[in-house]
């Protein structure tokens, strides 16, 4: 008998199928191409609970999840050196045991945070993630759920949602999203001013950098900015001129170059209910801000500036646009092998490095679930995000709004700037975000 005629079993007397594979999308491609051991492309969640998690508990409830959501469930396929596409081979189990309880010690949040930055779960076991619990040293603090995603597969909101999932399953609380702002429609505009794109960006001027490669993350807990009822630009609006001006301020202190900004920001448009894509599902739009808008900004001109950021970011989210440009989609297309594609990505990325965007404001806004995980672990209570922070952009910043609180995560490339430096520009940021809130006389 042949193989072909007795094909291979799975040990329960039916022949083993071959998991399904899933091409990589341009996002996953490009990521992939680019990837760096010194800064890898990790997704930082960090979600702080007022009470302690069981953990056998929660390893089903958070394996449960993650057959409820089965794309999550992937690796990348093996593949011979001329193929033409990376694959993700779909799982129908996890291959290793995503969940884990590190012993605690005095500085379990920092190493958690170094972990999540400085290692990213393998591409080669599925699923690409993992979740560490560490119990604070005081049992009244609770307990903090850390979730290190590799970016290259996936992005911060699809994993939320499987963790809203989990949550639910451990606690049988409802953890359904909340529906969303309820936002006037725009009316028609005719044009939008938009400073020209031609000139290259302002970059992060250079603090005080680290030895040590990597990043660093500082996070901080602010009041979520007031806003007039009926105003014409958003709590986005207003994170998006703090960002600008905190670097405006930022790079005179340190003698800068003056240029223009342009501030990458992240567009999600998927549902947030079970049936939510799971993946890499962001496309990213710049908003360019001139030169003289935050030369010197004050309660007078700082509504016409937040007028103009709303009227560009409102243009921006409504054109169609592929994920990272039409660019990406060409550089992608599936017409010579893997690696020859991989070393044109990476040759274009250095040379483009100069009229890359100053910085990405990821702005999670609202978290839509409740995170209520029940009983004594209780409902979340904070939700910091990090995106990564390589060079040339070197620095990210990245918020989420919980329990009527603004939680604030900047991220920074250490070959720029210090935990020093992180904490200066926090201040700024405050400082920025406070001004937007001036109202004319």
């Amino acid at each position: 008998m042949t193989a072909v005629e007795h094909p291979a079993r799975d040990g329960t007397n039916g022949p083993a199928r071959r998991p399904r594979r899933v091409p990589f999308p341009v996002v996953d491609e490009v990521a992939r191409h680019c990837l760096q051991e010194e800064e890898p492309e990790t997704v930082h969640i960090e979600v702080h609970l007022p009470g302690r998690l069981d953990p056998a508990r929660l390893r089903t409830a958070f394996t449960q999840a993650l057959h409820r959501h089965p794309r999550i469930l992937m690796r990348e396929a093996e593949g011979p050196w001329y193929r033409r596409r990376y694959e993700w081979e779909l799982t129908p189990d996890p291959d290793v045991d995503v969940v884990s309880f590190p012993p605690p010690d005095r500085d379990a949040l920092k190493h958690a945070r170094d972990r999540a930055l400085g290692t990213a779960p393998p591409l080669t076991a599925s699923p690409p993630i993992r979740l560490e619990v560490v119990d604070e040293d005081d049992p009244a603090h609770g307990s903090v759920l850390f979730l290190t995603i590799n970016h290259t597969a996936l992005d911060g909101p699809a994993c939320l949602r499987v963790l809203a999932t989990a949550a639910e399953l451990y606690g049988g609380r409802d953890n359904s999203p909340s529906a969303p702002p309820v936002r006037t429609p725009d009316a028609p505009q005719e044009q939008v001013d938009t400073p020209s794109t031609w000139t290259p960006p302002a970059r992060v001027a250079h603090g005080t950098p680290e030895p040590s490669p990597g990043n660093g993350v500082l996070v901080t807990e602010l009041a979520v900015p007031h806003r007039p009822k009926g105003a014409p630009y958003t709590v986005n609006d207003q994170l998006m001129v703090a960002t600008a001006l905190m670097i405006a301020h930022w790079n005179r202190e340190h003698g800068a170059r003056p240029r223009p900004l342009r501030i990458t920001m992240p567009v999600d448009d998927r549902p947030r209910g079970t049936d939510m894509p799971i993946g890499n599902g962001t496309r990213l739009v710049e908003v360019p801000f001139a030169l003289a808008e935050l030369a010197s900004v004050d309660r007078l001109s700082m509504p016409g500036l937040l007028r103009r950021t709303a009227d560009r970011t409102r243009a921006l989210k409504s054109l169609p646009r592929p994920q990272l440009g039409h660019g990406a989609a060409l550089l992608t297309a599936p017409v010579v092998p893997v690696p020859w594609r991989a070393a044109l990505t990476r040759g274009l990325r250095r040379a483009a490095a100069p009229w890359t965007s100053t910085t990405l404001l990821s702005n999670i806004g609202r978290i839509p679930y409740a995170l209520d995980f029940g009983g004594t672990a209780g409902r979340a209570r904070a939700v910091w995000f990090s995106a990564p922070a390589r060079m040339p952009r070197g620095l990210t910043v990245t918020t989420a709004s919980t329990a009527g609180r603004l939680h604030l995560a900047l991220r920074w490339s250490r070959t720029l700037l210090s935990h020093g430096d992180g904490a200066h520009l926090r201040d700024l940021f405050e400082q920025s975000l406070h001004a937007t809130q001036e109202r004319r006389p």
